[in-house]
């Protein structure tokens, strides 16, 4: 069984909901990451075999990071973007402000909060061989995880606005096919040669090659509202990464999805989340969303079975397909006020899964 890992970015608020910019103090209370914004911060699971122990780490740091936004007069809030108007502040940091020389606005406005999973690969050939195989199946990830329908203080008519905010910089979204681990390389280099990213770092392919662990690391989704749908996340993340190295194993050929076909299909995830329609991996044309997603649920039954994660993924998906996604929770509470909208989604972020 591969490891997976999974890093969550939150939201930083006062007791408004309005971002505030804390993230530094908040993070001499407790082990967080800091990241662009000072109205966010980022946690972190260590690589975890059984889900059951990756859920309880999810809930371990959710509540490590809220305590410590709490103690800075803030509150934690897993959403994708900010539904009340907030000016974002970068981080005090020399890499931060390069970037924000370099891209401007695009950097001065990503206050966007995401997830990433990180799955155990043997070497980057393998790594590779995997990328190139996933791209179909990522927009069905970010319908699942939608959780960014507001954007400074209205409706933006996204379930995932977050991620047509975070497709501004020019490396973001699918890559590949690559088909070796030097092309790959190759291609990085030729970005970081055009500018187009400062270091490897800025290289936010959908899935691409960990830089800093041997893992392949799918960025596509929003921040889960909910630790339950995180888990589901990254367990079909897992799932996903296996097959596809099977399939490499194989022999079977990658898809070779053009770009712009699932530039299309990822387009349509976040304009509506499983509110609608997806992009069939199976036949490049629209069906209903949970038909899509039941596909995705097929296409890995061997390995969650042989995982005994079978069950678990046919509960956690029943409960998300049944309350719906973030987004869905976010929009039924909007008549109420957006405030009202992110106090509920504060709470909603420390819901325990019942697994850990």
């Amino acid at each position: 069984m591969r490891t997976v890992g999974v890093e969550e970015e939150f939201l930083l608020v006062d007791l408004a909901g309005v971002p505030v910019g804390v993230a530094t103090a908040a993070a001499e209370a407790a082990p967080v990451e800091l990241e662009l914004m000072q109205q966010m911060l980022e946690t972190g699971t260590q690589p975890c075999l059984a889900a059951g122990d990756l859920a309880g780490q999810l809930a371990h740091r959710r509540r490590s990071a809220a305590l410590a936004a709490t103690e800075v007069g803030a509150r934690l809030v897993a959403v994708g973007t900010s539904p009340l108007p907030g000016a974002p502040t970068i981080t005090p940091n020399p890499r931060y402000e390069r970037m924000t020389e370099a891209f401007g606005l695009t950097a001065r406005e990503q206050l966007t909060c995401g997830c990433h999973v990180h799955v155990g690969v043997s070497d980057d050939d393998e790594g590779v061989a995997v990328i190139d195989r996933l791209g179909p199946w990522l927009p069905c990830l970010l319908a699942l995880s939608a959780n960014s329908p507001f954007w400074q203080g209205i409706d933006t008519g996204y379930a995932s606005y977050r991620s047509q905010v975070w497709r501004r910089w020019p490396t973001a979204g699918p890559a590949g096919p690559f088909g070796s681990a030097r092309a790959y390389a190759d291609t990085v280099d030729g970005l970081l040669a055009t500018g187009a990213a400062l270091d490897p770092a800025m290289v936010y392919f959908d899935a691409r090659l960990s830089r800093n662990y041997p893992t392949v690391e799918v960025r596509i989704a929003d921040v889960c509202l909910r630790q339950a749908d995180a888990l589901l996340l990254a367990v079909l993340v897992r799932a996903l990464v296996e097959t596809a190295a099977r399939d490499a194993l194989a022999g079977t050929a990658a898809p070779g999805t053009r770009l712009e076909l699932l530039r299309a299909a990822s387009w349509r995830a976040g304009r509506h989340g499983l509110g609608d329609t997806l992009v069939s991996p199976a036949t490049g044309r629209t069906a209903a969303a949970a038909a899509v997603v039941e596909a995705l649920l097929v296409h890995v039954r061997p390995v969650l079975a042989e995982q005994g994660e079978w069950d678990l993924v046919r509960e956690l998906w029943s409960e998300l397909r049944l309350r719906g996604t973030g987004s869905d929770e976010q929009r039924r509470r909007a008549p109420a006020g957006l405030a009202e909208v992110v106090s509920q989604a504060a709470e909603a972020t420390l819901v325990g899964s019942g697994r850990g």
